[in-house]
Parts: structure tokens; sequence; C-alpha cells
């Protein structure tokens, strides 16, 4: 582990040659055939993904992100023939929950990225819902700018749909970035878990991508648990990291959501190992000890009635609070509100120098050149990152979002 602050690393140290063609822009044809790196006890070995319930530590727990990926992108056509395109972010008004901003009617109010902003002058912008005038319209109207974005008011008839059935009818599903292609019908299945249910994400969790129903049958049979959390992926999951050095780089925020039988049950796991199936499933858990901590010292900062983890937190905290003691306090907080799910909005950011407090192991595709979740990575298993993803270049494997897969067990 470094011995300076995280806040002292330098993202170029955090690099390495992706080579264009080694990007997968399209998923395998079957979710289970891709590769799986394995990483155990500092040595690296190859399999396929239908092996991972086989490589799993003996009665691990797996843990889940259940968002589900929304039809985020709205394409507008002026009646001068520009198109200007919003990217749904997150929620502002009247509501800033994910889940309940989706189940809102008549209007709503959402944090969007705005492209061919320049051409938009003013007014508002219309989208028939469908072929015929019965099926409906959608408006957008510009209201101020907000961080990295815009606030962009959104109304629609018949006002009784819900924002979700409107994205789901006007939208378009937000591929990542790099692929540089709109989304195929193909992509409407395959860029989804198989266990997705809870919508509100801009982006996958790509780790649950290679998960099929038989796989996950073979994982409960060789006497491993199952666990989901929520935690809505946001765009900034690929916001570069521009600054030379961690200090300036303003980590993004996520909604997260864990009911309080997770709670339990993850409490009664005691020190058996925690796999997250995926870095946004990790940041969730690890997220969930310091949630407890702040809590139980009373230093918890609140935003927009929830709870917060800020991105420093859990590096200039000093307790000695224990996970079971953590647990133990978020459970008696929902007790107290009379809850049955926590809710709290995330910026961690875990990077070398992170002491993890639940997770013992991560399942997770290999991401791209100084990223913050190369960082992550190399948080869990230290410098041995340089020599997984040189195996991994020099064995065929595919990157990023559609690509393989890993096993890091450090």
């Amino acid at each position: 582990m470094p011995t300076q602050h995280p806040r002292q690393i330098s993202i170029s140290d955090y690099t390495y040659n992706l080579p264009e063609e080694r990007i997968a822009q399209f998923p395998l044809e079957n979710r289970d055939q891709s590769k799986l790196l394995l990483y155990k006890n500092g040595r690296i070995s190859d399999a396929q993904f239908k092996d991972l319930p086989s490589a799993l530590p003996f009665n691990s727990l797996l843990v889940f992100n259940d968002t589900k990926v929304v039809q985020a992108r709205l394409r507008f056509q002026k009646s001068t023939g520009g198109m200007i395109e919003l990217f749904c972010l997150e929620p502002l008004e009247p509501v800033r929950e994910v889940q309940q901003a989706m189940q809102q009617t008549y209007s709503v109010v959402w944090k969007c990225l705005v492209g061919n902003n320049k051409r938009w002058r003013d007014g508002r912008l219309e989208m028939p819902l469908g072929p015929y005038p019965a099926d409906g319209m959608l408006w957008a109207e510009r209201l101020a700018p907000a961080e990295e974005g815009f606030a962009i008011h959104f109304t629609w008839s018949p006002g009784h749909r819900t924002f979700a059935e409107i994205l789901a009818l006007a939208g378009l599903l937000p591929l990542p970035p790099y692929m540089n292609r709109d989304a195929q019908q193909t992509d409407q299945e395959r860029y989804q878990t198989v266990y997705a249910s809870e919508a509100g994400a801009v982006a996958a969790p790509t780790a649950g991508l290679h998960f099929t129903p038989e796989v996950l049958e073979q994982v409960s049979a060789k006497g491993h648990q199952q666990a989901f959390v929520t935690l809505h992926v946001g765009a900034g999951t690929f916001k570069p990291v521009k600054a030379e050095l961690m200090e300036y780089h303003y980590m993004h925020g996520e909604q997260l959501s864990v009911s309080r039988a997770f709670l339990h049950q993850l409490l009664h796991h005691g020190v058996k190992p925690v796999i997250a199936v995926g870095t946004t499933s990790m940041r969730t858990l690890e997220s969930l000890y310091w949630l407890g901590t702040g809590l139980s010292l009373g230093i918890l900062p609140q935003e927009s009635d929830e709870l917060l983890v800020p991105q420093w937190f859990p590096y200039e905290v000093r307790t000695t609070l224990s996970v079971q003691e953590a647990l133990e306090t978020l459970i008696q907080h929902l007790d107290r509100q009379g809850l049955s799910h926590l809710q709290a909005t995330t910026r961690i950011l875990i990077a070398p120098g992170y002491q993890f407090k639940i997770c013992t192991g991560l399942v997770t595709n290999f991401h791209q050149p100084q990223s913050t979740l190369l960082l992550l990575v190399s948080a869990l298993i230290g410098p041995s990152w340089q020599k997984v993803y040189k195996h991994a270049l020099a064995n065929g494997y595919r990157f990023l979002s559609y690509g393989d897969s890993s096993l890091l067990l450090p």
C-alpha cells in the first residue's frame, strides 16, 4: 500500500496501452462463454465464465447490483431540421430519488446533458410519442444550467403515463461513448443483466452481463449465497480523470438502496467471503460501512434528506468501529425511521490506500486506462493490476463493457 494520501495519487501512474481493436463493440452470442481471468493468491489462470461457481471461495456471498438501464437518450428534431439530444442524468424535481422519479406523472425536472445546445436558443422542444395524434406528445423546456448539464422540464400528454413509460416509448438505450454506435435491437436485451429489476441506471453494471440463469443456479448448487443491492449507475462512471492528481478530481454521486433484510443477511454472513459482482456493488457494500460509521459518530452529512458518503470520508475519519457495529447501526437507523430500505448517495472513491471493510473479492470486467475503476482494482490487488492487465492483453481478452471478465481474490 502506498504511504501517500490518495489525494496525491497521480492518475498517469495508472495507465496502459489499450488498442482500439481490443474494445468489445458487441457482446458474444452466449453470455457465459466469455473468458474469465482468475487472480487468486497472486497467481493468474484462465477459464470461461461458466466456471465461475467452482472458482469462488467456499461459502461465498455474491452481491449483485439489480439496477436496470433506462432509455435515457431523447432525440428531438427541431422544426428547422436540427437535432437536439437530451441525455437524462438524474432527477431534480419533484423528487430526487430515482425510483420515485420514474413513477412521476404529467411532468418532471431532470438534469440532462444537452447535445447541440448552441442550436437550442429558446422555446420548447416537442416529440410525438407515436405515429398517431392520440399516441401523445413529449415536450422539453430548458430551465437553467445545472452541474455539468442543464435542468430540463419535461411534460407530456396523456399525462397519466409515468416517466418510465415515456422513456420506454421515446428514449434510446445509452450505450457507452467508446462504442461510438447507436443501440441495436440486440442491445435491448444484452445491455441488461438477466436479473435487472430496478429502473434508473444510465449505464449497465457490466460485470453482471455474463451471468445466465444456469450460472446463477450453479452458484446456489455450489453452496454460495446470493443477494441484491441497487446502485443506479450514472454517466459519471465514464467520466475521465482529467486532473493529474486525484485531489482535483470530483467524484460523481450515485444513489443506492439496500433492504433491511439484506443488512441482516450481511450481518449474519459474518467473516465468510463477500464477493462483489462489479465495481458498483463494491462501492455500495463499502459505503454501507461508512454510512454506519458516520451515523454512529454523528458526523455524517445529509444531502437532500439522504445520507451521503463524501469522496474522501474513508481516508479522513479515524474509527475502530467493527463491520458488525456499523451494520447494526444502520438497522437501528431504519427501525427508528420505520423504513424497510436504506436510501443514500455515495461519492466514495476507492483508490490505493483504501482499507476494505466488507468485500473480500470482486468479479469485474477490464476497465479503461486512467479511470477511477482502475484505481479501485488497484486498491484491491495492489500493483498486481499491471500483471493482470498485461496477461489479459497478451491472451486475447476483450475489454470494457461488452468484454470479458475476471475474478480477483487478493
